[in-house]
Parts: C-alpha cells; structure tokens; sequence
C-alpha cells in the first residue's frame, strides 16, 4: 500500500490531476463558509441545528440537506443548495430518456446528442435553483416580518422584502452553478467524477461534528463524563460501521456475469471470433436513486397527516411509516432498473456483433433471459438497498442519537461516500498500471468485488 502512494507522486500526470482536484475541492469547503447578503448566521444555525435534533420529516430533511452541503445550509451559506438541483436535473433527464422518444434518439446520436440533453439539464438546475431559493429566501423574510425579534436576518434596509429575495435567490443561484462548473472541471483536469466527489467531501466534512458529539456524550463512570453514550455503544458504533462498509463495498462492486461467446467465421484458411467473454450485470443497479426518491415522497404524507391531527399513525420510525419507505424503495429499484435497463437493445446489439449466449437463441429468447436475470438481482439489490436504508433509524431510536449522526452508518450518505471512493481507487490504479506499476491489489490485480 505504502509502495502504490509513492508511486502516486512520481506519475507527474496523476500528482498534478489529483493536486488540482484537492484545489477545487478546498475551494468548495471555502463557499460553504461564505454566507448570503444580510442573513444572521448565529441565528441560522442555532435554528438548523434545533430542528435537526428532533424528529420528524422536517427534522430528517433538513439533516440530510446539511449533509449533502457540509454544513452549508447551517450557516446560511452560498452553497445552501448544494449540487442537488443539478442532480435532481439529471434523474429527471435520465428518467426521461427511457419515456420521451424525442430524448432517446438525441442520446443514440452520440456525444452531439448527449451534449444537448447536458444543455437541457444545466437550464433545467437553473429553474430548479431560483425556486428552491425562493422558498428558502421566503422563509428567512416571513420569519423577519412574522418574528422580529428572532429575525433571519441582519438590520439593513437595503437587504429588506424584494431586494433581499432577489439577492439571494441570485446568491443561491449562482453558487449552484458555480458547483456545477467546479465539477466540470475535476471531470476535465482531475481524477474522479467531479459531481459525486463534491457530494462525498461535503459528508465527509459533517463527520468531525458527529465524532464531536459522540465524545462529548460519552459516560466515562467517575472519570469525569456523564454523557449518555457507554464505551460499549462506542465499540458496537465502530463495529457496525465496518461492518456496513464491507457490505456496501461488496454490493457496489457485486456483479452477475452472463457467459457469452462470439460465432466463429472462417475466411479462407483462417478461423475468426469464438471467443468467450462476461456481460456485467450489476447488483446495485440503481445505486441511491431509489432512496432518495422515497425519502422525498414519504415528506408530504408525513405532513398532510400532521396537519389534520393522524400525525401519530404516520410517525417517522413507526410501523407504517418504515413498511411505506421499504416498499417505496422496492418499487423504485425496480422502476429505475426498467427505465435504464433495455433487454431488447442489448439482446439486438449481441446480435449484431455475431455475439449469443450459450443455451440462449438470440433476438427475443436472450432478451427475456436477460430481463429474467435481472428480475431476480434486483430483488437482492433491493432487500440490500432497504436493509442499508433503515439502519441509521434503527440506530437513531435505540441508541438516542440525532438522525444527522447516526446516518453514517447507512443511508444515502454512506452509499455515496463508498462508490465515489471506490470510483476513485479504481481509476487511480488504472493510471498505475498504465505506468509498469502495481495497483493497490498486490500482483496488479484490479479492485474487485465479488461475482457470480
């Protein structure tokens, strides 16, 4: 291991690519401290942290938000929104490629075609942006006008009523975009997917604050502490941590591999193809998409049902609540798999290649065979997805930590923080091997996961 680091340093094209990665990603964790015009950053923050510490849909979004930002929305800062609108934009393309024709055939055109559909998803951000900021810039002025005296927001005239939503709408606006061309950048200069690598530092910047709190909650008996954390939970905490990190890693990188061997064809004296190779069909297919989805559609029956006094039948951690967020993250899984997997097209293209699987005649029987394999791992994916999801809660209610803490050990959060990491591994390795050096695998194998 130590061996592969050296190495690192004496390839100048990987030492200067991740150099500047770190660059852009110190300059983000910078605008995460830069707050909007006029606003109280005390008071921001001792509200973001009030709710996140008690229970409930608002509670837990805000939680997750703070954490996808790093902090950024607890300090009423320029990168408030984060990169979620541009990656809310994308699902949606995404999503809608699979359903509208007209965007299906722009992405089989190639880099030209996919270059458009980027195009439409930038304007989109930007419409998601200015509302997502309106909202937020409302609030911090009804707050002004509603409460004086726990005002949002700095005494200045000039920042007051139309002239400060349309500052920070503008300010949030433009800080998502700025993430954006950040992101950009780390694709073109640096290592890694540029938006996911953002997305990992502001979490991974929200774990000092939780390893904070676990300490200054610790029951040390008569060594001075009486917090209500044992060193107990502390060991079971550290253990199911590693133990959620393997798992994670190991369903991230779990493929189905389908045998398929190429037809041979004889021109002249010589023999061509017959060749035996694997079609990777991964477990994890949807990765977080269908997490993400079903946390945000559990909020509005959470609050609907609050506000005509049901608010107990649907509590966050209930029984019906957590039997609603599994099922929505098994419909999802599914959903996004359906959208994005096409048995036809790759049962077409096997075709077209000579290529066919053993057993299997091609055109419709590969296609239904491949839809059948896929049914069926996307049901591990699935029960995989649910249990990862569900942990953080569990851990939340037994254990009396706030949801901002304890969604280190599963969720969203730690989904994102893995594939990223190993996205990065594996390209950096690539890098050593292009160069005659041996990876971080001993023997120069490749970072792999376990297959079947």
């Amino acid at each position: 291991m130590l061996d592969s680091f050296a190495n690192i340093i004496k390839i100048k094209e990987l030492r200067r690519k991740l150099l500047f990665t770190a660059m852009i990603l110190v300059i983000f964790r910078f605008g995460c401290f830069v707050p909007i015009p006029g606003i109280d950053v005390q008071k921001v923050s001792e509200t973001i942290r009030q709710y996140s510490s008690e229970e409930g849909a608002l509670g837990k979004v805000l939680s997750l938000a703070d954490m996808f930002t790093g902090g950024a929305i607890g300090r009423g800062a320029l990168f408030a929104l984060g990169i979620m609108p541009y990656i809310t934009a994308s699902i949606i393309f995404q999503l809608l490629v699979g359903i509208i024709p007209a965007l299906e055939r722009l992405q089989r055109e190639g880099p030209t075609g996919r270059k458009k559909i980027t195009q439409y998803t930038r304007i989109a951000t930007v419409f998601l942006c200015i509302v997502q900021g309106g909202l937020i810039c409302n609030g911090l002025l009804s707050q002004r006008i509603s409460n004086p005296p726990n005002s949002f927001l700095l005494s200045d005239d000039i920042l007051s009523g139309g002239a400060f939503l349309f500052y920070g709408i503008m300010a949030l606006t433009c800080g998502t975009l700025l993430l954006m061309w950040l992101g950009e950048q780390i694709d073109e200069f640096g290592i890694g997917n540029g938006i996911s690598l953002i997305i990992m530092a502001g979490i991974i910047a929200r774990l000092p604050n939780t390893i904070s709190y676990l300490a200054g909650d610790l029951n040390l008996g008569g060594m001075g502490a009486s917090g209500n954390i044992e060193l107990m939970d502390i060991f079971i905490l550290i253990l199911l941590f590693l133990g959620m990190v393997l798992a994670v890693v190991l369903i991230t990188l779990g493929q189905r591999r389908v045998p398929v061997h190429q037809a041979k064809a004889t021109r002249g004296r010589k023999v061509y193809g017959g060749a035996r190779s694997f079609l990777p069909l991964r477990v994890n297919q949807s990765g977080v998409i269908p997490i993400i989805f079903a946390q945000s559609l559990l909020i509005l029956p959470q609050y609907i049902l609050s506000a005509i006094g049901g608010g107990q039948y649907f509590q966050y951690g209930g029984f019906f609540w957590m039997v609603s967020y599994v099922g929505l993250i098994v419909f999802f899984c599914y959903f996004y798999t359906a959208v994005t997997f096409n048995p036809n097209e790759m049962a077409d293209n096997l075709k077209q290649n000579g290529s066919y699987i053993p057993g299997i005649r091609p055109g419709k029987r590969t296609a239904d065979h491949l839809e059948r394999i896929m049914t069926r791992i996307a049901l591990a994916g699935a029960i995989f997805l649910s249990f990862v999801a569900v942990v953080p809660t569990f851990v939340s209610k037994a254990m009396d930590i706030p949801f901002g803490h304890a969604s280190f050990l599963g969720g969203t959060g730690l989904l994102i923080v893995v594939g990223v990491a190993l996205d990065v591994v594996q390209r950096v390795e690539s890098h050593l091997l292009n160069k005659h050096y041996d990876g971080f695998v001993k023997g120069g194998k490749s970072v792999r996961g376990r297959r079947r």
